[in-house]
């Protein structure tokens, strides 16, 4: 960047560096989701993946609807919830989990391509469902979140001999092979099954709460979260490459840490800060900061042997790492650093970061800026706390 672009930002970067200092700034109006939903979301409430030849998943989806209820924004709920019931679930959400992947396919048809759900877009869904039926005082909305946790239960969960319970990626017969059951750590971020706990005692949710901070220690590859990872009974856990069916069109990517990793530090990060659980989850993911006491941006790889790979991850992993770091003692500097590049970064014209806006980064930024922003917190059960209401 030449010298006189920095002078031009370093207004904007002088009010980031305020904001990590307070602890975040309030702004009235969540500009950013105007800016993202402006961009990626169409006028049927489908969220649209430019990088990804304008394809849409469920992930995004579930994104979308947490967003809206993060800013009151029921017009923006309702679309995106009517899209995802009619084109990935078939008008029948409550009694069958929405697909994963709709888009374009060899026909030039616009239509649902996997109709195997993703475990972690269904949590996400449901817990928006649940929180918003809460939050704008709409039982219709919370019915439906808790016929989705009764399906995910059902077909999503199993039980790995000699670990426990523990959330499956999607329909569990497609993640159990020869004895060996794949997971991805970035599915289960710990505050929802908090809430899924309160919210039906009976059902597998406090025991996987309480086998998640045990599937990140034994796991981690030298502090680094990975992707991807089988558990082989009897004999633990092992970096996995990313299956096939997550990435169609695509080469294989090998085991390691990288753009589902990266959510584990966020999730992490927004865990409530009462009590030591945040605590030792951060701790037990402590490679990332370790890396960021002397690299100046988060790398985009980890290999399966957690050794970093010497290349800039995207802005969006900058991002996920704030509420993560600010969890650390004495990583202040090493946030500002992270705050600063995502300075540098923010396009004024379109108010998205990145000169063309990743779908991803967006999602990534959203998440930690709002929770540092204070526009919504999840508390010690895991419930919802937003900043337009005093629920």
């Amino acid at each position: 960047m030449r010298h006189s672009e920095s002078l031009k930002r370093l207004p904007l970067i002088l009010l980031l560096l305020m904001c990590t200092a307070s602890g975040g700034c309030k702004e009235g109006p969540w500009a950013l989701w105007k800016a993202y939903s402006a961009h990626f979301i169409d006028e049927h409430g489908r969220v649209v993946d430019p990088q990804g030849a304008g394809r849409t998943t469920s992930e995004g989806q579930s994104y979308a609807l947490f967003f809206a209820l993060a800013d009151n924004d029921r017009q923006h709920f309702d679309q995106v919830l009517a899209w995802t019931q009619a084109n990935l679930a078939g008008n029948q959400m409550g009694t069958h989990l929405p697909g994963w992947l709709w888009g374009k396919a060899r026909d030039g048809q616009w239509k649902l391509l996997d109709a195997n759900s993703a475990s972690d877009a269904d949590c996400w869904i449901a817990y928006s469902l649940i929180e918003a039926g809460r939050l704008w005082h709409n039982p219709a909305y919370a019915t439906l979140g808790r016929q989705m946790l009764d399906l995910i239960a059902k077909q999503e969960v199993a039980e790995l001999p000699g670990f426990g319970i523990m959330l499956m990626p999607g329909p569990t017969a497609l993640w159990v092979h020869n004895q060996t059951w794949t997971v991805n750590p970035s599915y289960v971020p710990l505050f929802l099954f908090y809430r899924f706990q309160e919210i039906d005692q009976s059902g597998p949710w406090g025991a996987i709460g309480m086998n998640i901070p045990s599937l990140l220690r034994q796991s981690v590859r030298h502090g680094f979260v990975m992707d991807w990872v089988d558990y082989v009974p009897g004999d633990g856990f092992y970096p996995a490459a990313a299956p096939a069916a997550t990435q169609p069109g695509k080469p294989q990517q090998p085991a390691g840490g990288s753009y589902d990793a990266i959510r584990v530090y966020l999730w992490a990060g927004m865990l409530d800060s009462r009590g030591q659980t945040r605590t030792d989850v951060v701790g037990s993911i402590s490679g990332m900061a370790a890396y960021l006491a002397s690299h100046g941006a988060p790398p985009e790889k980890v290999n399966s042997n957690g050794v970093p790979i010497e290349q800039d991850g995207p802005v969006g992993f900058s991002a996920a790492l704030l509420p993560y770091l600010r969890a650390l003692p004495d990583m202040s500097k090493t946030s500002a650093q992270q705050r600063v590049r995502m300075g540098e970064q923010l396009d004024p014209s379109t108010g998205l970061y990145g000169k063309d806006p990743a779908y991803y980064d967006q999602n990534l930024v959203l998440f930690a800026t709002g929770f540092l922003n204070a526009r919504f917190r999840f508390g010690a059960h895991g419930e919802l706390s937003v900043e337009w209401s005093k629920e």
